[in-house]
């Protein structure tokens, strides 16, 4: 096998975008559950994450219990209630375990809300600042689709394990790391004949531009469809691809999505690595489900991406498929859906130059998808 000399997983600039905010990067993503302290021991067991932080009870949070997990760049909050009633209970009764905050890292979190909002975003929190023994930071948010939200945080003034109001998370029992670094782009969906709308939304909103769109000849089956338009910052590090159904014979992934998440929300997190044979040979190892890829699909495969450094073997072995752009080639897999729900789940990818999503997979993939919608009866 050859080593690889090209650069990898790099951000995928964006020059059309009007970097007004700017963004810095993807601070965390919070997602309500209903049992945090079980979900922080998957994440940590099953995909390598490390305790930091925690808020709750013995914090003197009396609502809400929340735990913060790390990996490289990515910050996975996790928060349940403590009580009955209440915004929190009634997200996951309707929606189940997701997505609530989609946390962006910004210079000035004052500064971004004005901007946002003045261009049309609704309110979510005017900015505030916290602060404790550690510094302080400055949070401000606004809605996007469905229920969730961005929020802006500021954090030059903060030195703590995570925010102030939360202490070290100094826990004995630790995993070692699966080799994923950052989120490369995270996927919401959204109903019939919304795409342009929310895509109008990070234009106009938030400065972001098109970085590619895909209609349904190229993401289609013989059953099912979808649409998807992919909008970027103006510095590449936040990507933000946006799917709403299209007409076929039988109902799409993303309708199912909706069906039971109760509305748009976020789809799936794809997370960076830089030897994705290695991350998903342990992920696997430890219990995280993926989807099943024919044997078939390699056949023809490397006709259609030319010469990779890998060998072939293993991906075909793991499921992990190949796709090339005019920049190189992308190595992709998807996991089923981590939740009871059909709804949510993740994509590791290792980019080898490509800076485009797979299109060359995509009728793979969704046949793949289809064969689990067809398990639970909702195909």
């Amino acid at each position: 096998m050859k080593t690889d000399t090209t650069s990898l997983n790099l951000p995928i600039e964006n020059p059309e975008a009007e970097d007004f905010l700017p963004i810095l990067g993807t601070d965390f993503v919070e997602l309500y559950v209903g049992n945090a302290k079980q979900a922080a021991y998957y994440y940590q067991t099953a995909w390598g994450f490390k305790p930091i932080a925690y808020a709750g009870l013995e914090t003197g949070k009396k609502n809400t219990v929340s735990y913060v997990l790390q990996q490289d760049k990515i910050r996975l909050v996790l928060t349940s209630p403590l009580e009955p009633g209440g915004d929190i209970n009634e997200h996951i009764n309707k929606h189940g375990d997701g997505v609530k905050y989609i946390a962006l890292w910004v210079d000035d979190a004052t500064k971004s809300y004005k901007e946002t909002t003045k261009r049309g975003a609704k309110s979510y929190c005017e900015p505030y600042t916290i602060e404790d023994s550690n510094g302080k930071a400055v949070i401000s948010g606004i809605h996007t689709y469905g229920e969730t939200v961005h929020l802006f945080v500021e954090r030059k003034d903060y030195h703590g394990p995570f925010l102030p109001g939360y202490k070290v998370w100094d826990k004995p029992y630790n995993t070692k790391s699966t080799g994923i670094k950052y989120i490369d782009h995270m996927v919401g969906n959204v109903g019939w004949n919304e795409m342009n709308k929310w895509c109008e939304f990070y234009a106009n909103v938030m400065g972001f531009a098109q970085l590619v769109s895909f209609d349904d000849k190229d993401i289609s089956t013989e059953y099912t469809a979808l649409m998807s338009k992919v909008m970027s910052n103006g510095n590449g590090r936040i990507k933000f691809p946006i799917n709403e159904p299209a007409h076929g014979k039988k109902k799409s992934q993303i309708e199912e999505y909706i069906d039971f998440y109760n509305g748009a929300g976020v789809q799936h997190i794809a997370v960076a690595t830089d030897n994705i044979i290695e991350t998903v040979t342990d992920l696997r190892d430890r219990g995280v489900e993926f989807l099943y890829v024919p044997e078939t699909y390699y056949e023809t495969v490397l006709d259609r991406v030319g010469e990779i450094d890998e060998d072939l073997a293993p991906l075909k072995d793991l499921g992990i498929l190949i796709d090339r752009d005019d920049e190189g080639y992308l190595l992709q897999i998807f996991t089923k859906p981590v939740l009871d729900r059909p709804t949510m789940f993740f994509e590791i990818i290792q980019r080898k130059g490509a800076k485009s999503f797979g299109k060359g997979n995509f009728k793979a993939l969704f046949e793949a998808i289809e064969r689990e919608q067809d398990l639970r009866g909702t195909l």
